[in-house]
């Protein structure tokens, strides 16, 4: 997963050693659960949801394999976990003005402004949205 998140050309981390790998198993082990998508037994996408406060910690595509329903079908798995454990919205963060952006966007999620100085754009997707969206 460190390697998808570090290859992406947008939503770049500014400093590549704030996620670490032991994040990534205390997210699994602790705060929630993942998902990943595999071709030919290699992980090409991503997606963590934190069940602690309801939010999508991460959702990562490997560069190449954007545009085929991978990042649309792991995030739909981790709300729909989030929304069963209980949580009446789920939350995230992402880069301002990217793919990302206009992604969650298209998928019926609530913008609902910027953060960190505008470098980033708070989303919210609430259960009675989703629903709606998955009809």
């Amino acid at each position: 997963m460190s390697a998808i998140r570090l290859a992406v050309t947008e939503n770049v981390l500014s400093d590549p050693g704030r996620i670490t790998a032991a994040m990534y198993e205390d997210y699994l082990d602790h705060s929630g659960r993942g998902w990943v998508a595999e071709v030919d037994g290699a992980i090409v996408a991503f997606c963590y949801a934190d069940s602690i406060d309801g939010s999508i910690w991460a959702l990562f595509v490997q560069p190449g394999w954007e545009g085929r329903g991978l990042a649309r079908s792991l995030l739909g798995l981790a709300v729909d976990w989030l929304f069963a454990t209980g949580h009446d919205s789920v939350a995230l963060t992402t880069a301002a003005g990217t793919r990302a952006d206009r992604f969650y966007a298209a998928q019926g999620w609530r913008r609902l402004g910027l953060c960190d100085d505008g470098r980033n754009v708070e989303y919210l997707l609430g259960r009675d949205d989703w629903c709606r969206g998955m009809a």
